[in-house]
């Protein structure tokens, strides 16, 4: 249990990471959004093809499988396009409309459980995300696109829970990179892109391998712990991404950022542990 949580804890810092790397790219070394997303997708893939397993391939004739990854592709290439203005924190928390978007969902396409107090804690985190963006009201820029990663992300979420046991993880995660891969080159190949130096070159890796990285580790402690004991821990990302806003880009959350932050976090992690089972009785 305890090595499930440390490996929750690296892989919630690792997505944040590969992350702040494409907002380097794009802030500092001219990159648009979309090489970001497309060599993301492709080197990740790359990667994801050493650890799948034989046979996997045949998942592409499924078409739920693309329409998964076009919202995954859609998700990456607005949150990285909320990020060549946003500040990390304030991008990750407006993204973090995704499990409240997820959970509404799931409950009108995939008829899941309602109950009250996670109907609550889901309306608390959309105040939360609303104190963060504050529409109309000196929001950053950048935060709609934030949103709309949020709401492609959210539908990602679904998507995988109503595709559940089609196909072993590995072989969804390098799907999952590849057709997003396949369906950026023509544009990846045309878009700005960085000058060529080694500078430029290991931020493009870290941001495909990091991302890569933590959600094979992400999968790694769920098959340790399980979703339901790990789920409010993904909560996390919104620290690490915190964290490394002020490190990298020295940018600290002003109070009400802060504010929504704490009911986000306060308001996801209590869902996620109202959604568990209850202990059975003999």
């Amino acid at each position: 249990m305890v090595q499930a949580l440390l490996i929750m804890f690296v892989a919630m810092s690792l997505i944040p990471a590969g992350d702040t790397a494409g907002k380097l790219l794009t802030t500092v070394h001219g990159a648009s959004p979309v090489f970001v997303a497309w060599t993301r997708f492709l080197l990740g893939g790359l990667a994801a093809l050493v650890i799948a397993r034989p046979g996997w391939a045949r998942i592409f004739l499924d078409w739920r499988i693309w329409m998964r990854s076009l919202l995954l592709l859609g998700g990456i290439t607005s949150i990285q396009t909320a990020l060549t203005t946003a500040p990390v924190a304030s991008a990750f928390a407006a993204f973090f409309i995704g499990p409240i978007f997820s959970y509404a969902l799931s409950v009108v396409l995939l008829r899941e459980q309602v109950t009250p107090l996670r109907t609550a804690l889901m309306a608390l985190g959309f105040v939360g995300v609303l104190v963060v963006v504050r529409p109309g009201f000196g929001a950053e820029p950048g935060l709609g696109f934030a949103l709309l990663a949020g709401l492609f992300y959210g539908a990602f979420l679904t998507a995988g829970r109503w595709m559940a046991g089609i196909a072993r993880p590995r072989a969804l995660m390098a799907a999952q990179f590849l057709i997003p891969a396949l369906l950026l080159t023509p544009f990846g190949l045309t878009t700005q892109m960085p000058d060529l130096s080694p500078t430029t070159a290991g931020l493009t890796l870290a941001s495909a391998l990091c991302s890569m990285g933590g959600n094979l580790l992400l999968f790694t402690a769920y098959g340790r712990a399980g979703a339901s004991v790990l789920a409010p821990f993904v909560y996390f990302q919104l620290i690490a991404a915190t964290g490394l806003g002020w490190l990298v880009f020295s940018d600290l959350p002003d109070a009400l950022t802060w504010a929504g932050l704490a009911i986000i976090v306060g308001a996801g992690a209590g869902s996620a542990l109202a959604a568990r089972p209850g202990p059975r009785r003999a």
